[in-house]
């Protein structure tokens, strides 16, 4: 595996050992048109459970990201995407496995958000209010910092977009 990779908790033993599979996951970033964010729990009974991230679920066996993506977040939030806009990917390495993050913006969708796996949900802007954040969130919030710092004072929709 080539370039940087996110150590989450490194002071724990890796399961499996370093060389271990990389399980691909795609990850919706769903963007209201003022710019707030939407941050789910982790459900009860899976690992870093009550931790904050964005949803998202892993690929099956020839799927692509975005059909992941379409997969994940109707099975997971209830809702129907629209456009997919793949953004960035991030491999992060927790101790139960390691991952490879592929984020997307998702700027519509249709239906009411409907949390099917007893998580919690929340729209956020930076600095998110939540707590605690998944390890592989957090680069994803240092992302919006940097693209607003970039853009300067414009407005929230020319930050988010692209």
């Amino acid at each position: 595996m080539t370039g940087p990779v996110l150590w989450a908790d490194a002071e724990k033993p890796r399961e499996g050992g370093i060389d271990r599979p990389v399980v691909n996951v795609a990850v919706g970033v769903l963007i209201q048109p003022a710019g707030d964010f939407l941050l789910t729990s982790r459900p009860p009974g899976k690992v870093y459970e009550g931790y904050w991230e964005f949803p998202g679920g892993k690929l099956e066996a020839g799927e692509s990201v975005e059909e992941a993506l379409r997969r994940e977040l109707h099975e997971e939030i209830g809702i129907v995407i629209g456009k997919v806009h793949p953004w960035r990917v991030e491999v992060v390495d927790y101790p139960h496995a390691r991952v490879r993050l592929n984020f997307c913006k998702i700027f519509d969708w249709t239906g009411a958000l409907e949390m099917k796996e007893g998580q919690l949900h929340a729209w956020q802007t930076l600095p998110v209010q939540v707590q605690p954040v998944l390890p592989g969130t957090v680069p994803v919030l240092a992302w919006f910092a940097q693209e607003r710092h970039f853009l300067g004072a414009t407005h929230a929709s020319a930050w988010i977009s692209g």
